[in-house]
């Protein structure tokens, strides 16, 4: 194993030589330098892991050393040691990044301390994280295969997202595979758990099943309409609860959150099902017969969700509350900087609604499009495009608005996505529908042991198309593939992002009340 290197600069460094031997028999190859004008030379032409800077020093003082090594070399870690208490030289230090502060005298042991503390930690780190997985490892697998109800689903999958999360800081590649082995299982469990439930849920009139789409506004955003704030519904389209832990601290630099929950996205899980459901408080047959000039089949022309904003108006009249709102979708990056322009606009209406594209937008982006493969080739690469996307959106400016004029914020979504690898048969004729998680038609060809069936749609308010209309879903990373061309198709659509279908990234979808601070 190579050596951690060390660079100590300090004009008394003969003084120091009881520290340097003690370094050295701790096994750190040690280099030092009385000033600052000839450490810089020496770090030009070799490499140290880390290095102790004294900030007194005549000529190169400390700090315009540090000032010179940081812009030429700005990932070492420097360690500032001073005899000085000032504040003003412990800020100065400190907004040029330092690594670590020591005040002398310091000891041996402090000077090891931040030696491991620097540059052990990272490892120190992934030694406890990956012991602390390998504990709750054996205990989620114990929870998934008990009978689990719909709340304590939730809460397995938020642990598995949590350690998700935490292992991709890790450079262990086996342990990764190890939670993507247990997410699939768990997510063979959970469809399961689904499809023995999943009806029950629809047709139950007790309150023994989980918030829903078709439940989420009466549950979550009325309770907030009787407070009278100034509130806010933001729905971001194809939201994942990985990828809303991944915007939390930014969007925690304005907003409280109050509450941080997950719903049930109702099956397909897509946005003409799903949204619809949302914003009408009611199943799409429902939809269909109460409100027939606001529901557009899947094989009828245009967009399937243009009418939100009337299904959410009559929603809220059946529940009494009759209040002026605004309904804002934005489907495009200048659609968004207008609102932006146009948020004080905002101020006359009691409660304002912003339903933003771009995660649908970016998931569909990347099946089509070879650069955003390239750029979101996995699950970690996805939630980072997400981030930086959502750093420079228009929806973060209008965030940090809402958050200045103290309004409320129901954030959520419609519908997740799944990343896709295992190809399923299907056949069905030319009125079938295309999404590759789940399928509807009269004749459809399929092996039953291969998907949920649902062969009486109406059971679960789907609409029937004809009297023997089928549907179809995909469990876990399954996607549907046409015999026809099938290892184009495949190729093709293997490892893209897909929505529909049952799992937990497709239907357990954060919902988060935050209060602006």
């Amino acid at each position: 194993m190579n050596k951690i290197k060390v660079l100590w600069i300090d004009d008394e460094i003969d003084l120091l030589k009881p520290y340097i031997l003690f370094l050295t028999e701790k096994g750190y190859e040690m280099t030092t330098i009385n000033n600052g004008s000839e450490a810089i030379d020496i770090i030009d032409d070799n490499f140290f892991d880390i290095i102790f800077l004294d900030e007194n020093m005549p000529g190169l003082s400390g700090i315009e050393t540090l000032s010179i090594i940081k812009n030429k070399y700005p990932s070492i870690p420097i360690v500032m040691i001073t005899k000085s208490e000032e504040e003003s030289i412990m800020e100065e230090a400190i907004s040029s990044k330092i690594a670590d502060y020591l005040i002398k005298p310091v000891n041996p042991n402090q000077i090891l301390l931040c030696l491991k503390k620097n540059l052990d930690s990272k490892r120190l780190m992934s030694e406890k994280t990956t012991s602390k997985y390998q504990q709750e490892f054996r205990n989620i697998g114990i929870d998934i295969t008990n009978k689990l109800n719909a709340e304590e689903w939730i809460e397995v999958y938020k642990r598995i997202s949590h350690w998700e999360l935490e292992l991709e800081q890790l450079d262990d590649a086996g342990m990764g595979d190890v939670l993507r082995f247990q997410k699939k299982e768990a997510n063979t469990a959970f469809a399961m758990f689904v499809e023995n439930n999943y009806s029950k849920w629809l047709n139950s009139k007790t309150d023994d099943k989980p918030v829903m789409s078709h439940t989420l506004l009466r549950e979550k955003l009325f309770p907030l309409l009787n407070e009278k704030n100034n509130t806010f519904l933001i729905v971001l389209d194809n939201m994942r609860y990985d990828q809303w832990k991944v915007l939390q601290p930014y969007i925690e630099e304005m907003f409280k959150v109050e509450n941080e929950n997950l719903y049930y996205a109702i099956l397909p899980t897509t946005t003409q099902y799903a949204r619809n459901a949302l914003f009408a408080g009611l199943l799409p047959t429902e939809i269909e017969k109460k409100y027939p000039k606001l529901w557009i089949d899947e094989d009828e022309e245009g967009s399937k969700n243009s009418y939100e904003k009337e299904l959410l108006s009559e929603y809220l009249k059946r529940y009494g509350y009759d209040i002026k709102f605004s309904f804002n979708k934005i489907l495009n990056l200048a659609a968004g900087r207008k609102l932006v322009d146009n948020m004080s606009n905002l101020k006359e209406f009691e409660f304002n609604v912003i339903v933003y594209n771009f995660v649908d937008i970016l998931s569909h982006a990347r099946t089509e499009m070879e650069i955003i493969r390239e750029l979101a080739e996995d699950e970690s690469a996805y939630r980072s495009l997400t981030l930086s996307w959502f750093k420079h959106s228009p929806l973060y400016d209008m965030m940090k608005y809402i958050a200045e004029k103290k309004g409320t914020v129901l954030f959520t979504t419609d519908h997740g996505s799944i990343k896709v690898n295992e190809a399923v048969k299907v056949l069905g004729d030319k009125n079938t529908n295309s999404n590759l998680r789940y399928k509807f038609g009269k004749n459809l060809q399929y092996n039953p042991k291969d998907v949920f069936e649902i062969k009486n749609p109406s059971e679960i308010f789907l609409p029937r198309f004809n009297v023997s209309t089928t549907y179809i879903f995909c469990r876990n990373t399954d996607f549907f593939a046409y015999p026809n061309n099938y290892n184009y198709y495949v190729n093709y659509y293997r490892n893209t992002f897909q929505h529909g279908g049952i799992s937990l990234e497709e239907m357990l979808i954060p919902v988060i009340t935050l209060k602006a601070k």
